[in-house]
């Protein structure tokens, strides 16, 4: 370890076990101190010792905003998001809750009764125990997100994480507004709690103002909310909380955290409501201690974390999807087309190693930019797709499409009836979607098919657990995850206390360290 610059005599013993034991007290101080020609640390003064720096008390409890885990009724400034398709679900949100943590229940995806089973679940394995679940943007689809919100308002949810919203839905409204109503002191309390998901500032700001009066003047006519809602509306924001998604798994703009953060921070003091600060979290590459750390050194008030939870005992995925992710690395990713806005040449973030899901589905997109019809693709490559994408044949495939669409989207079959092009969107479309829910069902023969939303946060996270008791997929309780995260980012601040004050701290006791694989997988 060396001294603070100026002061005088070298170094010459120094106890790294011992400083790694006090660094990692996390609530206590770390003194760091020259005591004749020993540096030590200690968490008491030492009498007779010439002090050299200080870390303050740091338990992850105290990391973040105290106001995030006050109006969520959790404990700590953590929240595990939703991922789709059930990935993120009922025993992983309950795991987490039970824990004191915020986590979202994935129901984007899936339909209408399944997601009113899972919150009846959730309220009674959880009681009053808060979570959230997901709201994806449908703007294709107005029926069904209405349907979501009624059964979110009928279960009485109360906190929604929004996502994939460009404007404001009539929906998200309506959930936001009619849980508004007085509280005893005269001001406005807002029953309904919305944790926005963005990575844009012109998204940003729809969610630091009130909801549009047009859109609550709507409600109010329609009777979906009352009077007194719709006034009480013009002095609220439509999100507590805005969390800051960077580079992560499925859709992604894959922007850079460190220019985010700083950014949503200043859009939220120069355009937000003075009277109800909207808090900023982080999203995307959060997989690490290091990585926590610094999301809370830029400003973040909380974080959120993605990938990482899809590779734990709790997610609804398949053993064969968890297995792959834990061999990932952290450019094992590609993008490839998106399922629900494919037409408009949109991306998400998968796993490439292990599957062949990217590239098939790209050369799907080069086949619906090259060509206006399926009857107009060459013979080669129609038996491609027979070979290796519709392996039951074109004309099963459409029929399986056809019955989905005739159910639940009759207008979009119709529309495929008159326009080919918008037929073979639908086509291909429908191979982009059955890739995740193979993945998620652990579909044996379309393993090479299988599309796994994922980020670059799942390679460092499997670096950094490596030949620790979290390296084994049956270890990595969410839970246990969330701990560690949060306690090796408080180390790491610790550490950066020190550094900034002059202190080098040796990299054998500068690390937090993971139980080792013979050990259970514990937070402590």
């Amino acid at each position: 370890m060396h001294r603070a610059p100026g002061r005088a005599a070298p170094v010459t013993h120094f106890d790294a076990e011992h400083t790694y034991r006090v660094l990692a007290d996390l609530d206590r101080h770390c003194y760091i101190s020259r005591l004749g020609d020993r540096v030590t640390a200690s968490n008491t003064p030492l009498e007779g010792a010439v002090p050299l720096a200080v870390a303050a008390p740091l338990p992850p409890e105290r990391l973040g905003s105290p106001q995030f885990a006050r109006r969520h009724g959790v404990c700590y400034p953590y929240m595990a998001g939703s991922m789709a398709g059930g990935i993120a679900s009922t025993e992983l949100v309950a795991a987490l809750a039970r824990a004191g943590y915020l986590a979202s229940f994935g129901s984007a995806g899936l339909g209408v009764d399944r997601i009113d089973a899972a919150l009846a679940e959730l309220d009674r394995e959880l009681g009053d125990l808060p979570y959230a679940a997901n709201l994806i943007h449908s703007p294709q689809q107005p029926r069904r997100e209405r349907a979501v919100i009624d059964v979110y308002l009928r279960r009485r949810l109360r906190c929604v994480e929004a996502s994939a919203f460009v404007s404001l839905s009539a929906e998200l409204v309506r959930y936001r507004v009619s849980g508004l109503r007085t509280d005893p002191a005269g001001g406005v309390h807002a029953e309904n709690r919305v944790v926005a998901k963005v990575s844009r500032a012109e998204v940003a700001r729809l969610f630091l103002r009130p909801a549009p009066e047009a859109l609550v003047a709507e409600l109010l006519a329609a009777g979906d909310v009352t009077a007194e809602q719709a006034r009480l509306a013009r002095d609220v924001p439509m999100a507590d909380d805005i969390t800051v998604e960077a580079d992560s798994g499925g859709h992604t703009d894959r922007r850079p955290l460190a220019v985010l953060v700083p950014q949503m921070l200043r859009l939220r003091d120069e355009d937000g409501l003075a009277h109800w600060p909207v808090r900023i979290g982080a999203a995307g590459s959060i997989g690490t201690p290091h990585a926590v750390h610094a999301a809370f050194a830029l400003g973040a008030e909380y974080v959120v974390t993605g990938s990482v939870n899809q590779s734990c005992v709790e997610a609804g995925t398949s053993r064969a999807v968890k297995a792959l992710l834990a061999q990932a690395g952290p450019t094992d990713c590609a993008m490839a087309p998106a399922a629900d806005m494919f037409e408009a040449g949109a991306e998400v973030q998968v796993l490439r190693k292990g599957t062949l899901f990217a590239q098939r589905a790209a050369h799907l997109a080069r086949l619906y930019r090259g060509y206006d019809r399926i009857e107009d693709l060459p013979e080669s490559e129609l038996d491609r797709l027979r070979a290796h994408v519709f392996r039951g044949g074109l004309d099963r495939a459409w029929d399986d499409t056809a019955a989905y669409l005739r159910e639940r989207e009759p207008a979009d079959l119709a529309r495929a009836d008159a326009d080919p092009r918008h037929r073979m969107a639908l086509l291909f479309r429908s191979y982009l979607g059955s890739s995740s829910r193979w993945a998620t069902s652990g579909s044996g023969d379309r393993v090479e098919d299988y599309q796994i939303w994922c980020g670059p946060a799942m390679g460092a996270f499997n670096l950094w657990v490596r030949g620790t008791a979290l390296e084994p997929v049956e270890h990595r309780g969410a839970a246990d995850i969330a701990g560690h995260l949060l306690r090796g980012a408080a180390f790491q601040a610790r550490v950066a206390q020190l550094r900034f004050a002059g202190v080098r701290i040796p990299k054998r006791c500068a690390e937090y360290r993971l139980p080792p694989l013979r050990e259970p997988a514990l937070a402590g």
